[in-house]
């Protein structure tokens, strides 16, 4: 499948492939929890191991729409990642650091 994409590809425009790179950097920028966890190549029941809790518990995580953000922060630290909270206002963006003390009082 994947020769029959650069197939495709090979027969796109620069100006289209510029468009289908931009829709996937898009894609791969903003996602839930779940897809970002699939996108990462694990499992709920491997995600359960390392935070030592259930497979029903990571589930549970992944369609919440609050949670703390302890929470979040060590559901992200299990994937390899590191949290960050940025605030974005129209004239410019700016990283909240008082949540990074949380990793280092744990």
């Amino acid at each position: 499948m994947a020769e029959n994409f650069r197939q495709l590809e090979a027969k796109m425009g620069p100006e289209r492939r510029a468009k289908v790179a931009a829709r996937v950097e898009a894609l791969l920028r903003d996602m839930p929890l779940d897809e970002l966890r699939e996108a990462r190549a694990m499992t709920q029941e491997h995600l359960a191991k390392i935070l030592n809790v259930n497979q029903s518990a990571i589930s549970k995580m992944e369609r919440r729409a609050d949670m703390y953000v302890s929470t979040l922060q060590d559901f992200v630290k299990a994937m390899g990642g590191q949290l960050e909270i940025r605030a974005v206002f129209p004239d410019g963006t700016v990283r909240i650091t008082q949540f990074s003390e949380l990793a280092k009082a744990r």
